[in-house]
């Protein structure tokens, strides 16, 4: 009986394979028609993206803004491709388009800080206040910009650490920018001793600096006695030069300054302590 019945079934199949095979085959080409529609708008995405930043780095388009504009063209057409691959296998798009806005605005709903992001990073390019390349300090974190994507922006600090701040914490916060101007001002206090002589200090310190010829002495050189501290005359020098040249010569001046100090005799103070031990106590006990 157990025989019957799987000859009985095996029969039944074949019926109804031969009965629908014009279904069947509509059904398959439709599969494969559908893979073919998404590895196709797979590979014109992909063309399309990489098109676009080619051509705006030829014309001279920040990178920033390359990436950003090639990704959502990216995306943009991965998600028709997909609806029309959807389609293809006969599902009513009209159908997916209105369940994908519902899931989207429940998923918005869920992730606002993600949403937040790609808004910042929509203003971050329309505005640039920085560009790939440039050294800049986004909310307390310093480095130079690698890329701006859409919901966060990577960073490379001077030791060579990877960061990736979100978008949104770098619109609600400063953005210092290093690198826009070409020009910097480099600003250093110089503590000497009490007993120093301003006019000598002034004229080493003064000396040091003309000698230096990546200093722009056109902008102007101040050297001034800022600040009589608890235990030192602070001086302030401030120069200008190039951003390229600005920790060499911060460097370089600060190491020339106790060089210059120490040639001409003129003290740099520390922090000391006087202890005075008083033993009126035990005097006394010894004179009774």
């Amino acid at each position: 009986m157990k025989d019957l019945n799987v000859v009985d079934g095996i029969n039944s199949a074949g019926n109804w394979l031969v009965k629908n095979q014009d279904l069947l085959i509509q059904y398959a080409v439709n599969i494969v028609a559908a893979i073919v529609i998404f590895i196709v708008g797979s590979i014109i995405a992909k063309i399309v993206s990489g098109t676009i930043t080619r051509v705006m780095k030829a014309r001279g388009v920040d990178l920033t803004v390359a990436h950003f504009l090639s990704a959502l063209v990216r995306y943009g057409i991965l998600a028709f491709t997909i609806i029309a691959a959807l389609g293809r296998i006969g599902v009513q798009t009209a159908s997916v388009i209105a369940v994908i806005g519902a899931a989207g605005l429940a998923v918005g709903l869920a992730l606002q800080g993600s949403l937040s992001n790609f808004a910042a990073g929509v203003l971050l390019v329309l505005f640039r206040p920085f560009r790939t390349g440039e050294f800049v300090d986004l909310g307390g974190v310093s480095g130079t910009v690698k890329d701006v994507q859409i919901f966060s922006t990577t960073m490379l600090t001077s030791d060579n650490k990877t960061i990736v701040v979100p978008n949104g914490k770098i619109i609600a916060g400063n953005i210092i920018n290093y690198s826009r101007e070409p020009n910097r001002r480099v600003d250093i206090t110089v503590g000497v001793a009490y007993d120093a002589d301003i006019d000598l200090v002034k004229k080493v310190l003064g000396d040091i600096v003309a000698a230096d010829k990546r200093i722009m002495h056109d902008q102007g050189v101040t050297i001034r006695l800022n600040e009589m501290a608890a235990s030192s005359l602070n001086f302030v020098v401030r120069t200008w030069t190039t951003n390229a040249n600005y920790w060499p010569v911060y460097f370089d001046l600060m190491e020339n300054f106790k060089r210059g100090l120490d040639a001409n005799n003129i003290g740099i103070p520390f922090p000391q302590m006087d202890v005075h031990l008083y033993q009126a106590a035990v005097r006394k006990a010894e004179q009774e």
